[in-house]
This record gives structure tokens, C-alpha cells and sequence, in this order.
């Protein structure tokens, strides 16, 4: 990277494809980034449902759930990176000393944390767990200088993460929400806009 190219961390931010970004997985997708360093970044697509619901996705993996707040929630695509494997979002839950209660959980700043080991399932399976979940297969990942390139090209707009877009909002409103924490609609980036 040039010595004058300020470094950013979009960890815990929102990537918000712009308007003519017509790539079939990215367009007008959010991406929840989990993790962003020099050495490249890791995200989460947060308003591409499968048509996998979680009951199927348990019962994949021979789990029963117990969790009645659970059964209508979709499985999301969570990107093109190891689409057969499944990532849960999920609220921090306090351990000891500062560690996770599952294993293989990425802490991320602002509250959240994101684990890929079967125990969150299992937990989940037997009626506990983490209160609020969003499961995907797969992530989308950049290498080093990849992801700032993009949003060097326009593909990309940022802004901090809201959790409650993931939890909260109905899929179908995500992307418009994304946009709107930034005062924007996605009609004002239009690359089919007219001119006067």
C-alpha cells in the first residue's frame, strides 16, 4: 500500500453495494463485516435468505430445535466462501475471563459475536443458546487491499453497524434501512438517474 493510504477498519460496519453493482450474490446486498485488518476481511451477507429454513438446517445435522422463536427463520447466504459450512451471529454471552462460551466464536467490537463450532447448534438444539441468531452458509471474504480497492471503485458504501437491522428488520427492508442510516435512498445513487 502507498505510505500516504490511510488504513480503515470497517469491522463492525455495513458494506452497502451501490445501486449498479449487478453481480448476482452482491447486488443490492449488506454486508455485516465481522472482521476487516491489513491482511484482508470477512463479512457476512445479511439480506440474501436461502430457502433453507433453520428446523431444515438442524435437521441436516441431526439436531433437533427446540426453540419455537427459531422455526420460521431463514438460512442466509452468507457469501461465495464455504457454502456448505454455517456461521451463527449472535449476541455476546458473558463466559469468564473475557472468553467465549463456545468454541470457535470470533469476538467482534460492538456487542456481537460470530461462531462456526457445533456447540452454538447444540445449545440452540436444546431450547438455550444465544437469544438472538442469524445463521448463514458462507461468508464473503477479501484479500489484503481488496476490499479497499472496491470501495475505491464505488462499489461499496459504508457505515456503522446497527445490530438491530440483522435481528430486527423485516429482509426485504434491510437494504433500504442500510441506506437510509447513511440519509440516503438508493434511487439517489442510481447510475440510471436522469439529469435536468
Amino acid at each position: 500500500m502507498p505510505a500516504d493510504f490511510a488504513p480503515i477498519n470497517l469491522t463492525n460496519h455495513f458494506l452497502i453495494a451501490m445501486p449498479g453493482l449487478s453481480d448476482e450474490l452482491f447486488g443490492r446486498s449488506v454486508v455485516f463485516m465481522c472482521e476487516h485488518s491489513e491482511r484482508g476481511a470477512l463479512g457476512l451477507v445479511i439480506n440474501k435468505p436461502s430457502d433453507i429454513l433453520l428446523p431444515q438446517l438442524f435437521e441436516k445435522v441431526e439436531l433437533p430445535l427446540q426453540r419455537d422463536d427459531l422455526s420460521a427463520l431463514p438460512v442466509f447466504q452468507g457469501g461465495p466462501v464455504q457454502t456448505e459450512r454455517g456461521f451463527v451471529l449472535h449476541d455476546a454471552i458473558e463466559a469468564g475471563e473475557g472468553e467465549s462460551v463456545y468454541a470457535s466464536t470470533m469476538s467482534i467490537p460492538g456487542g456481537l459475536e460470530m461462531t462456526t463450532s457445533r456447540d452454538v447448534l447444540e445449545a440452540m438444539a436444546s431450547g438455550a443458546g444465544p437469544r438472538r441468531v442469524f445463521v448463514t452458509l458462507g461468508y464473503a471474504s477479501w484479500g489484503q487491499g481488496q476490499l479497499e480497492s472496491e470501495i475505491t471503485e464505488n462499489s461499496w458504501l459504508t457505515v456503522e453497524a446497527d445490530p438491530a437491522l440483522i435481528f430486527d428488520v423485516p429482509v426485504t427492508e434491510r437494504y433500504d434501512r442500510a441506506m437510509a442510516l447513511l440519509g440516503l435512498q438508493s434511487w439517489m445513487l442510481s447510475p440510471d438517474a436522469g439529469h435536468a
